[in-house]
């Protein structure tokens, strides 16, 4: 329904709609992209942010609770208000304009998320917790 209100504006030979595609096939994908924007209004953080990242993306994401708990503007990623398709474009914009500017990003994108690698962070904490729990140790 969106595509039909905004199709007149756009150069659909540079829009894809893969749907869905084999996980190599999205990995792939992730790592020949230029830019990754990730737009969420308060809702859960999803993992396709914290792979894209670790694929080495630059992120251009929205300012918004979820996606602030791991992006930090300038630092691993750009930060936008959710409302304003004038600063997403400018960010998106930008970072194509000049892609060795945005290479720190990346680098530093990749390195957060390594914090919430499953095997060798996060399922250990959990694991940890629950055993602390279980012996009355936690809360």
């Amino acid at each position: 329904m969106f595509l039909d209100e905004v199709k007149a504006d756009l150069d659909l030979s540079r829009v894809h709609f893969v749907g869905k595609i084999p996980y190599g096939d999205y990995v792939d994908l992730m790592r020949v992209s230029a830019v990754h924007v990730y737009l969420t209004y308060p809702f859960v953080l999803s993992w396709s942010m914290l792979e894209a990242m670790a694929l080495g993306a630059c992120i251009v994401g929205s300012a918004t609770p979820p996606v602030e708990e791991v992006i930090r503007h300038r630092e691993n990623g750009l930060l936008v208000d959710f409302f304003s398709a004038a600063a997403i474009a400018e960010a998106v914009v930008s970072v194509l304009a000049d892609p060795g500017a945005v290479a720190p990003l990346r680098e530093a994108a990749r390195r957060s998320a390594l914090a919430y690698d499953l095997k060798r962070v996060c399922l250990p904490a959990h694991l940890r917790l629950i055993d602390e729990v279980a012996a009355g140790r936690g809360a």
